[in-house]
């Protein structure tokens, strides 16, 4: 079945005024506070989050929003069985200290599916957007995921979390795995433009662990509708209330999860 068409419009029109909001700040003195040791908020995150849910209550009273920053609230009356899953800034950090690489990204789940995406990176006035079973588009064209057939030929990306701190030797470690099997390995700040990047064949795969569904619920289908696959690190189905997430062009998968079961075998070891 096709989305209604005014999802994906919602999805553009909310991501699209959450990167004016984005640039109208950058740069700029900013308030910023701490959920985390290193896990930064500022008053822009909390603005473009208002913004949205402002927009959802009056367009969809019925619907859920599932959102980062702000404290959720119960399940409206209505039809709840949608949800619109939205990160007002993906790559906070990168924001907070000036480095311009960031996005909002909003998917739309029906049931627990994501069935329309978008993300916006403000900085390249790129907006990639996906509608399940119709197709994934980069400004309108269409997207296709690479063709690199093997981790030696392709350029990986992927994230570190905030716990980072407490999980150094098994974050480190399997970035030190991928580094001795690919041509290249990146780390970017934003799990959604990575997402995007593999969509748009720029990368040929990614994998993160202790993700939340903010991160990835649209990019992850934007990957899938360019040809891509999903999976968790035990190859599992992608939903995204999963926490670990391996997406790549389909045709490294298989190799880029035998790299996360081998080192997983050492390490338990």
């Amino acid at each position: 079945m096709v989305p209604d068409p005014l999802f994906l419009a919602t999805a553009v029109e909310v991501v699209l005024r959450a990167g004016d909001i984005q640039l109208s700040r950058f740069g700029t003195a900013l308030r910023i506070d701490k959920k985390g040791a290193i896990d930064l908020v500022t008053e822009v995150d909390v603005a473009v989050e208002t913004m949205c849910r402002a927009l959802m209550a009056e367009r969809f009273p019925g619907h859920r929003v599932l959102a980062e920053e702000l404290q959720a609230d119960a399940p409206p009356a209505g039809d709840a069985s949608h949800c619109w899953v939205f990160d007002p800034i993906d790559g906070t950090t990168n924001y907070a200290h000036g480095l311009p690489i960031f996005c909002a990204s909003l998917a739309l789940e029906v049931d627990g599916r994501a069935v329309v995406g978008a993300v916006y990176d403000p900085t390249r006035r790129e907006l990639f957007t996906a509608e399940r079973g119709v197709g994934a588009w980069l400004n309108g064209t269409p997207l296709r995921v690479s063709h690199a057939p093997a981790l030696i030929d392709s350029m990986l990306c992927t994230g570190f979390p905030y716990s980072v701190h407490e999980s150094v030797d098994e974050v480190v470690g399997l970035f030190g795995r991928f580094v001795g099997r690919a041509r290249a390995v990146r780390r970017l700040g934003s799990a959604a433009i990575d997402l995007c990047y593999v969509a748009a064949g720029r990368l040929d795969g990614f994998w993160e662990q202790q993700l939340h569904p903010w991160d990835t619920a649209a990019a992850a289908l934007i990957v899938e509708e360019a040809g891509g696959r999903t999976t968790t690190f035990d190859g599992r189905p992608f939903q995204s209330r999963e926490r670990t997430l391996v997406a790549s062009n389909g045709l490294v998968h298989e190799e880029m999860l035998a790299t996360i079961r081998a080192f997983e075998a050492g390490a338990s070891r």
